[in-house]
């Protein structure tokens, strides 16, 4: 028997400070399992699955964040699921939006684009209330040297040295349209230190752990433990070089994320 289904994205955003990522893993608090557990609730052991655009490591943010939701029945109001959905979710995930989109529309090969974040700052310990979405960096960095190492990263490169454990069979040819660190001025707080730090990145696809391996050198950069001539050469096809040094996990936010049509 045909049975007919229906296809919602979500649109959410989340702090990921106490759970281990987006996946469901045995015996931790992940935010797939929140929202699952949420919707097996509210949906009364109805049928559903849930699939996400992209997986966020442990206490990574994300400010906008997507999944598909598919159903064999039909939302009559969208605005009182939301509202619903919401209600029962933890306080610390947030459901933005809720539209229905095609059966072709697939949230995994769709073509999207997205912008992450990473929020830092240098030289003094901070307010406590930081540490769930910013990382400090105790030692003096050189910002203006880091702002000119950030734009090498920017366009198309081979960022093989720029993922977690990489083999020689992954897709390491990636163009980012954008690569720049600035002043920060999107996220305050008045427990925040003077001044604060984003280096901003968008594309269309990322390698494991590659804004934070890139952030990582953009530290030792501005420590003086690398030049930009080294970030230049670690961008080359023939490049054998490996990062060693993944910034903290928690300063790192899925900022925006938008789907193509």
């Amino acid at each position: 028997m045909f049975i007919k289904k229906y296809f919602y994205l979500i649109k959410f955003q989340y702090l990921g400070y106490r759970f281990h990522g987006w996946q469901k893993q045995p015996k931790v608090k992940t935010i797939h399992l929140m929202i699952d557990r949420t919707f097996k609730y509210i949906l009364e052991d109805s049928y559903f699955k849930t699939l996400a655009a992209g997986r966020t490591d442990a206490m990574v943010s994300a400010n906008e964040a997507a999944f598909e939701l598919f159903l064999h029945h039909k939302i009559e109001d969208e605005t009182e699921f939301l509202n619903l959905f919401n209600k029962n979710l933890p306080q610390d995930i947030r459901a933005l939006s809720i539209q229905q989109v095609t059966e072709d529309f697939n949230i995994i090969q769709s073509s999207k684009t997205k912008e992450y974040i990473y929020l830092f700052t240098y030289g003094e310990k901070c307010h406590p209330f930081c540490a769930s979405i910013m990382t400090t960096i105790l030692d003096n960095l050189d910002i203006e040297l880091m702002k000119k190492g950030a734009t090498l990263f920017q366009g198309k490169h081979n960022f093989k040295t720029y993922c977690y454990k990489a083999t020689n069979e992954g897709i390491y040819n990636r163009t980012l349209e954008v690569c720049e660190l600035t002043e920060n001025t999107l996220y305050t707080a008045n427990f925040f230190p003077d001044k604060t730090y984003t280096l901003r990145v968008v594309g269309k696809g990322f390698g494991r752990n590659q804004i934070r391996l890139m952030m990582g050198a953009l530290i030792k950069l501005g420590r003086g433990e690398i030049t930009l001539n080294y970030i230049e050469k670690s961008l080359l096809s023939e490049s054998n070089e490996v990062m060693d040094y993944i910034a903290p996990a928690s300063g790192l936010i899925l900022n925006k994320i938008k789907f193509e049509e």
